[in-house]
């Protein structure tokens, strides 16, 4: 199937379920599908949709059609010494299915990496989305500076679909630093907060942090990145074990994907929170294991039943931030307990205006971020 043909293809489907109020569920490689309220409606295939549009490595801007595959993206940009800063998350296991470039965006998700380059929204450029109407609109362009007015192609970031179907996106793209350093430092989730946050303050090539236990011992993993001189200069400053970097890279991509043995919930009442908090936030008490800590203390991840929704969100919000229920427990129990947070008032009323602009007939992913009302 040619691009036009798939794209007409894409715009009659929509133009057919608008008319009908036929819910469409959009989907790429369907490796998020568990992210969010359960996927609704007809299922609309963006994997035909696929292919690099264009690529000017010197200009650090990639334009890409939305069902391309994820890993295809990485290895066009691996090629010329470049990369996604963001890390986004693939969580496909085995290798056989891929996620896609349009699911990446519309999840919003990044990696390890976040709290110091920045998030999917921040690399975003431009996009093309199809509307509830079946109406093919384009948004931003290829450089910052084209943007004005309201920044729709950002919002698209974390939509999960509910805006309108994406066809396109112009991303930022950045070169592979020259040098890379993992560190290791045995401390209690306290002090690795404590020293997260103290070199939080000086000029050091920070990039990315895990802290974890193992056994009953708590282990602070911190990824420097940046020239040569930099990152030799940090680990000298800052000690500790300087791990392989073959290795350490394998282990920051585990973490990426939620492959490390501690995002493993098995079959019982637990599921995984993400609880997103200021980074100056103290240790939380929630009940349970210890948490899984990334983004120098602002996603903290824990185990735990949905029952204990309301204790977990409760806590997130003194401490200034919201718990998402990530993953259901390997059980299937959900004990109808929302997803995401309840937003405040002022912004649900906005996030359902441009829902009800972009998609007047509500076929969009119906349900997947916001009750229907």
């Amino acid at each position: 199937m040619s691009i036009d043909t798939a794209l007409n293809h894409i715009v009659e489907r929509i133009r057919a379920a608008a008319a009908k109020a036929t819910p469409l569920c959009i989907r790429g490689g369907g490796t998020k599908d568990f992210y969010g309220e359960a996927p609704q409606g007809e299922l609309l295939d963006m994997r035909p949709l696929a292919g690099i549009t264009s690529y000017e490595p010197s200009e650090l801007v990639v334009t890409v059609r939305a069902g391309t595959p994820l890993s295809e993206l990485e290895a066009a940009l691996a090629e010329k010494g470049q990369c996604l800063p963001f890390e986004p998350p693939c969580f496909a296991s085995g290798g056989t299915v891929s996620g896609t470039v349009g699911g990446m965006v519309a999840a919003g998700l990044s990696g390890p990496a976040r709290a110091s380059v920045g998030s999917v929204r921040d690399y975003v450029l431009g996009a093309t989305l199809v509307n509830g109407r079946g109406e093919v609109l384009s948004f931003g362009g290829q450089v910052m500076k084209n943007v004005a007015g309201y920044d729709v192609s950002r919002v698209l970031a974390g939509s999960l679909g509910t805006l309108g179907v994406i066809a396109e996106v112009s991303l930022k793209v950045l070169p592979v630093p020259p040098a890379e350093a993992t560190l290791e430092f045995a401390c209690s989730q306290a002090d690795a907060l404590r020293l997260l946050n103290e070199w939080g303050g000086r000029p050091l090539p920070l990039n990315a942090s895990c802290w974890f236990e193992y056994a009953g011992a708590g282990t602070l993993y911190l990824r420097l990145r940046g020239a040569v001189a930099a990152v030799e200069a940090a680990c000298e400053h800052l000690g500790g074990e300087r791990k392989e970097n073959a290795r350490a890279a394998a282990d920051w991509q585990s973490l990426r994907d939620q492959q490390l043995p501690w995002f493993a919930t098995g079959e019982g009442p637990d599921a995984l929170w993400r609880v997103s908090v200021p980074q100056t936030a103290p240790v939380l008490s929630i009940d349970g294991a210890a948490p899984l800590i990334e983004w120098h203390g602002g996603q903290r991840w824990y185990k735990a039943p949905p029952s204990q929704a309301a204790r977990i969100r409760e806590i997130a919000r003194a401490a200034g931030g919201h718990a998402t229920l990530f993953r259901l427990p390997g059980s299937g129990m959900h004990e109808g307990v929302p997803r995401f947070d309840a937003l405040s008032a002022p912004v649900e009323r906005i996030q359902r205006a441009l829902m009800r602009e972009f998609d007047p007939h509500g076929i969009f992913n119906r349900g997947r971020l916001l009750p229907a009302n």
